[in-house]
């Protein structure tokens, strides 16, 4: 299964992106689907997340300003980010994982100038 993260981009701050998580199966609705971001020379931080059930959460620093959701007919997870500061700048990653599995996106890049 592959996961392909797409949607990152250069922003101002204060603007908005919607960046979006798909898969090359359905998994989705068996799966916690997070979004993750990291800059380079940091660790990777957990941002969201959402339940095979359809419960989300958030990480302290974005919440309030990103909402995950998920379409299971096309095998999306989205991630709104809205309120954005450049300290949200980082590579996005989108990962699904459940008992018999763990898959990871490759990554899009968000940067957010000030």
């Amino acid at each position: 299964v592959q996961l392909q993260a797409s949607g990152g981009g250069l922003v101002q701050t204060g603007g908005s992106l919607t960046l979006s998580c798909v898969a090359s199966r359905s998994i989705f609705s068996r799966a916690l689907v997070g979004w993750y971001r990291q800059v380079p020379g940091n660790q990777r931080e957990w941002v969201a997340r959402i339940s095979s059930g359809g419960e989300t959460d958030y990480g302290d620093s974005v919440t309030g300003r990103l909402i995950i959701s998920r379409d299971n007919a096309t095998n999306t997870v989205y991630l709104e980010m809205n309120s954005l500061k450049p300290e949200d700048t980082a590579i996005y990653y989108c990962n699904a994982r459940s008992v018999l599995f763990n898959y990871w996106g490759q990554g899009t890049l968000v940067t957010v100038s000030s």
